[in-house]
């Protein structure tokens, strides 16, 4: 990294004036006229005027978007900006029927932009893709059905594999994985496989959990907040409410992260006119470093050099010796590996100066409780793995994990991404317990484990996977190498989507492709037993039921419960414990089979799901019972001071950080406005540090493309994208996901996992 340009040490601390940024504080009146703009582009029904007043509150519907927690004692309101889009995207008053399907080809589709795909509203009616006339046709369910589980049939179970993104709620994820496993197969990726599998693997290996160990009320105790690698205001903004609360109480934040982002760094509460008026910004972050991408691991490595620094000066004050000797292994090792590491190397690693980690360090040391907070900043990366081991490091050296106040804190995406795999979505046989299948169902589950998305995609890119059926999501737009995956993709034989709205991985369908139209939250769920709720877990691993109040789109429209019950009805031989038609008709008999399939998770299950607040299931971890293999938390030996599989070398190769704008969620574009970095417009941009466009001798405004720098025989390229001026550090670019997903090879991801290395993928620059 010698021959990249050097941010200067103020930029790395502070806002680069002369680089497009927002000037205002998150939430604010920004927020207020962001909210102002969706109503007024959707102009709301008082049914969704209603169900946003009761958004995230108990009985009310559980926001579609982020996986953030919901209060015992609610705001107000209890949404923010971006969960309005969600909710308004999905009741959407616009259709996508047969009139529009017939009207347009999937060849016109496919130039229309991804906005305007699901822009198109609605999905009303299945569907059935016809090659002749390159449109899809409509049928009835029955057929649907009958011709899916005859596919399904026809090929061996090994050869299937059932995704779901995290939208679906309990009662569908955990009849997915039944179906599955009573079909003879553990194939069932989840979207977790592209951002959060790193936690769910390695903080297994490391804590003996496989989410965070935190709850709300540790927020109202804790002394200090670490960030690493999240962005708060764009992705999780109600949690801007809890950060503002604890810095008004004396909780110190300090945050590493490439960008600056608004969220981290001043928040005005929109629902306090006394701050919107006359009061100034809450300052969230005390301190904000940019660290760069991939250097977290050195960062931490730094702060753990500092820790050890402080115990020598002060033995047996500060590292907590009594914790460590009973609660873990693998401390001796630990610092050794750290003793040979020099402040010179940890400095090249994260851009960041000695004093500037110290400086962290110290504020780290003044608090007695500490919570750490990270997102896919630290899990995108090959070596995501470390970044999580030397923040477990880090952690476990002051006994931050298992008492009040303290722990680490992964903060999800999607709604129910963490509660899919809790009731079983998962490719382990460790995710849906072998004897309670037995019990309760006759069914003997394969033994051997299944496909992530990873291992299906190289399934399908190989032909040994012969069939897909996803259970909502755009797995195609978020994959690694989609032009691969795109070539790939119409030589299955059977390719099933289960979707509200359009999307672009609908117009990409295999030798047979049905288009499934289910009900979103948003809506009325009812079934021969009368209304149903469907429910959710949320990032701090609590339980919500969720009541849909809008008239569906269209009656033919089924739920997901539904859906799953009729495909696995048609596919599977008649088992009398098999009862898809009951629990098709009466969620709670579903939630009986939860309760009784994962006992310690989901006691009363049916009496408890409106609970203010949630029913915690609870964590190990937490009361430090460590579910690994020695019984104890396990420190974790650096064995490089990166968290970059491939390190930027040469000197036109930088290292791609792809990110998600403020107008968007997941592959969902609402729109083109990234306010919270004062970028408008187009989302064919390239971010870079104005030193680094003059080091490579390019010009603001011009147009670049991309070439991938791994040399693995395969071209990947995107061209046409404007290079934009921006607040970074050296040696980076970014850009938008999933404009930027084609770059990243499918082989290039987290060691343990096979989570995409999207934040750190190296790239050449081409003008």
């Amino acid at each position: 990294m010698s021959d990249k340009s050097s941010h200067s040490d103020k930029h790395l601390t502070e806002q680069d004036p002369d680089t497009p940024h927002y000037d205002h504080a998150a939430g604010g009146w920004g927020s207020v006229r962001g909210l102002e703009r969706i109503l007024r582009d959707v102009k709301p029904s008082a049914v969704a005027l209603k169900m946003l007043a009761s958004q995230n509150k108990p009985k009310g519907m559980m926001c579609t978007a982020c996986a953030w927690a919901k209060p015992a004692k609610p705001h107000i309101f209890e949404f923010c900006e971006n969960g309005a889009k969600a909710t308004m995207w999905e009741l959407d008053k616009a259709r996508a029927d047969p009139a529009f399907f017939e009207e347009h080809s999937l060849s016109d589709l496919k130039t229309w932009h991804d906005h305007d795909l699901e822009k198109a509203g609605r999905l009303t009616a299945p569907m059935k893709y016809d090659a002749a006339t390159d449109r899809y046709l409509p049928l009835s369910w029955e057929q649907a059905f009958a011709e899916i589980g005859a596919a399904l049939n026809a090929m061996r179970p090994e050869q299937a594999v059932f995704y779901s993104s995290g939208h679906a709620g309990l009662e569908a994820s955990y009849l997915y994985a039944l179906f599955a496993r009573a079909m003879g197969h553990q194939n069932l990726p989840q979207s977790s496989n592209m951002c959060h599998e790193t936690t769910s693997v390695n903080l297994q290996n490391f804590i003996g959990t496989p989410v965070g160990t935190c709850t709300l009320d540790d927020f109202d105790e804790c002394d200090t907040i670490f960030f690493f690698g999240q962005n708060t205001g764009s992705n999780s903004p109600r949690f801007l409410h809890v950060l503002k609360a604890a810095v008004e109480r004396g909780c110190r934040i300090v945050t590493f992260n490439p960008l600056r982002e608004r969220g981290l760094i001043e928040f005005v509460d929109p629902q306090n006119m006394s701050q919107m008026t006359l009061g100034k910004a809450t300052k969230i972050s005390e301190k904000y470093y940019q660290v760069r991408p991939g250097g977290d691991v050195a960062a931490l490595a730094g702060l753990i050099k500092c820790v050890l620094a402080a115990e020598e000066a002060r033995p047996g004050t500060v590292v907590d010796a009594d914790f460590i000797g009973s609660e873990t292994v693998g401390y001796e090792e630990m610092v050794a590996a750290l003793r040979e590491v020099t402040w010179a190397e940890i400095e090249e690693h994260s851009g960041l100066t000695r004093a500037m980690i110290e400086e962290a360090a110290e504020i780290y040391l003044s608090a007695d409780k500490a919570i750490g907070i990270y997102g896919m900043g630290l899990t995108q990366h090959v070596n995501g793995w470390l970044n999580l081991g030397m923040l477990c490091n880090l952690w476990l050296m002051r006994g931050n994990i298992g008492k009040p106040g303290a722990g680490i804190s992964p903060v999800r995406g999607h709604s129910n991404v963490q509660g899919q795999r809790t009731v079983g979505i998962g490719e382990k046989s460790e995710h849906m317990p072998a004897d309670k299948l037995r019990e309760l169902f006759d069914i003997d589950a394969p033994g051997e484990d299944g496909l992530n998305a990873v291992h299906a995609s190289e399934g399908i890119l190989e032909s040994r996977v012969k069939a897909m059926v996803c259970l909502g999501g755009n797995l195609i737009r978020a994959l690694p190498d989609r032009a691969r995956m795109e070539q790939a993709w119409p030589a299955l034989e059977l390719s099933v989507q289960v979707a509200t709205k359009l999307n672009r991985s609908h117009l990409v369908p295999g030798r047979a492709s049905y288009l499934l139209p289910c009900l979103g939250r948003t809506d009325k769920d009812i079934q021969a037993s009368g209304p149903q709720a469907v429910t959710m877990e949320d990032s701090l691993s609590h339980i919500y039921g969720s009541l849909g109040q809008a008239e569906p789109p269209s009656d033919l429209c089924l739920s997901e419960p539904a859906i799953v019950c009729g495909l696995a009805k048609a596919t599977l031989a008649s088992n009398p414990k098999l009862k898809w038609d009951d629990w098709a008709a009466n969620y709670d008999l579903i939630r009986d089979l939860i309760a009784e399939t994962f006992p310690d998770d989901f006691a009363d299950f049916n009496a408890r799901m409106f609970e203010p607040g949630g029913f915690y299931r609870g964590n190990p971890a937490r009361h430090r019972q460590w579910k690994t293999e020695s019984g104890k938390a396990h420190f974790t030996a650096p064995t490089t001071l990166s968290a970059l599989g491939a390190a930027p070398t040469g000197r036109d190769v930088m290292t791609l950080v792809t990110l998600r704008s403020n107008d968007q969620f997941n592959t969902t574009i609402y729109g083109f406005s990234d306010r919270l970095r004062g970028l408008e417009g187009s989302r064919e941009i390239v971010l870079m540090n104005p030193d680094e466009i003059a080091r490579l001798e390019l010009e603001e405004g011009q147009k670049v493309s991309l070439i991938c720098a791994i040399e693995d025989g395969i071209a990947r390229r995107v061209d046409g994208f404007t290079l934009t001026p921006y607040d970074l550090p050296a040696g980076c670019v970014a850009g938008y996901y999933p404009e930027l997903n084609p770059l990243v090879p499918l082989s290039y991801h987290e060691k343990n996992s096979q989570t995409p290395a999207y934040k750190g993928t190296p790239v050449r620059i081409v003008a």
